[in-house]
């Protein structure tokens, strides 16, 4: 989803300058050919800067060497698109000044244009690491109020029957249904493991499709099962690597 985002991105911007380029002259043939030039130098300036330049530089603080690699950037970028007129001169114009495109002699525009284009990016990467953080926020703020909770509320026998949530072992899927492992005893209750697991606090890690595991009666664990209450349960393909870093952490 994410190669897709980037590609339609590049589609939407080659193609409004290929209209920009194009309606300066009407010869929208030759305006795809100068930007099919333009382009390269385009990505190689957005991704150096947003993907280089600001997370290891200026996301941390680093201005002085941010402001400097910035000032060689725009240096190398201007360079090329030097490169890029002589390219143009040569294969589309025949050596001719006159047979240029107005808008891509101007080496200004051309500039504007690209750190536009870097920008935009900029920006729109900086909506997509905002929404990141705000998502990984909630997501700790649920995980607090979660491991606030002391004790599950489940139905048994048409009646609601509190367990206390430090004393769960461990709970087993039963298709439709769940077995809570307490010390003493176990108890049956109409319900997806699933939809349990978002209810419980973090110490509890799904370590198989059918099996729920409280980290805090883990006795001993490898790396294809682990002991819980004296009950031996398989740690799964599945959530194995998730499982692992969580138990050892």
């Amino acid at each position: 989803m994410r190669l897709l985002q980037h590609i339609l991105f590049w589609v939407l911007v080659s193609t409004f300058l290929i209209i920009t380029f194009g309606q300066a002259d009407g010869d929208f043939i030759k305006s795809f050919y100068f930007v099919s030039f333009l382009l390269p130098v385009a990505l190689a300036t957005s991704y150096f800067f947003n993907y280089w330049l600001v997370p290891h530089y200026l996301l941390k603080h680093r201005y002085f060497r941010f402001g400097l690699y910035f000032l060689y950037t725009l240096i190398v970028s201007v360079y090329l698109e030097m490169v890029v007129l002589a390219a143009a001169l040569i294969v589309l114009a025949n050596y001719n000044y006159q047979n240029l495109n107005p808008y891509s002699t101007n080496l200004f525009l051309l500039t504007s244009t690209l750190y536009f284009i870097v920008f935009v990016n900029a920006f729109v990467l900086l909506i997509k690491r905002y929404q990141r953080k705000e998502h990984l926020l909630n997501k700790m703020e649920e995980q607090t109020e979660k491991n606030k909770v002391e004790q599950l509320i489940v139905r048994v026998d048409r009646q609601n029957k509190p367990i206390n949530i430090q004393d769960l072992m461990m709970v087993e899927s039963l298709a439709d249904y769940v077995k809570l492992h307490l010390p003493n005893k176990q108890v049956i209750t109409k319900e997806k493991i699933s939809e349990l697991q978002d209810k419980l606090p973090v110490h509890f890690i799904r370590v198989h499709r059918s099996f729920l595991v409280n980290k805090h009666h883990v006795s001993t664990f490898g790396k294809e099962d682990l002991l819980v209450g004296g009950t031996t349960v398989k740690i799964s393909r599945t959530y194995k690597k998730a499982a692992l870093a969580a138990l050892e952490s």
